[in-house]
């Protein structure tokens, strides 16, 4: 029995390039769900080869909930926490950087949701997040990543990305490792500097937002953005 079993795992062994070639030539949005699966997996094991494997996985999410993933998976026979938790943080990630999409923005409470996970860093992250006429997230970018107290940021990069995808503003976003929020004489200098080029650009800066753990500051709520700006 065990001799059959090795032999049709080498099989589908020599099979799994074809499915990693087809994604790079093709790109992710051309594997199914189960073969995406086997691309996170990478194998199986002695009690279940990966493609019989994935297609349970699969089964499991179609009908499970975000906050029993782990758990239903543990249950399945021959899933290990490794490969659970690899496909649990598979979905954490794909949500996190795509549940602001077209999230319509109002004040910094709206925004905070989708860069609090970046408040966790032990480097400072500054992010540009671009905004279409009817104020609706475009995309979350990471303009620079610093050190644990800088990041060194240029126009060029902020408003780059702003200019391709025809937003109509930005706000500005960056998370304070040292766990507190209020601004510093640096990020006051640097959100004038922005303020300048914006004016150039045509691209309004409606707010610059600092994060920590606990807490955000808003120029715009503490009066530091110009009321044209808003």
């Amino acid at each position: 029995m065990y001799k059959p079993l090795f032999f049709r795992n080498i099989i589908y062994v020599n099979n799994k390039p074809d499915i990693r070639e087809k994604a790079l030539k093709y790109g992710l949005g051309y594997p199914v769900d189960q073969e995406l699966i086997m691309l996170i997996l990478g194998s199986g094991n002695r009690q279940m080869s990966v493609k019989t494997m994935s297609r349970r996985i699969v089964e499991v999410l179609d009908t499970a909930n975000s906050n029993d993933v782990v758990e239903r998976l543990l249950k399945m026979k021959g899933v290990g926490q490794g490969k659970a938790l690899a496909i649990a943080a598979a979905l954490e990630l794909g949500k996190r950087r795509t549940c602001h999409l077209g999230a319509h923005i109002v004040s910094p409470d709206d925004l905070i949701p989708f860069v609090n996970h970046y408040a966790m860093s032990e480097k400072e992250h500054f992010l540009a997040v671009t905004l279409n006429g009817g104020h609706n997230i475009i995309q979350i970018h990471v303009v620079s990543v610093g050190t644990t107290n800088r990041t060194v940021v240029n126009p060029r990069e902020v408003f780059g990305e702003a200019i391709r995808e025809n937003a109509t503003a930005i706000i500005l976003c960056h998370n304070h490792p040292s766990g507190r929020a209020e601004p510093s004489e640096e990020d006051i200098a640097t959100t004038d500097i922005l303020l300048k080029a914006s004016k150039l650009v045509g691209i309004p800066i409606l707010d610059h937002i600092i994060i920590d753990c606990n807490s955000y500051y808003s120029f715009m709520e503490h009066g530091l953005l110009p009321v044209d700006e808003q």
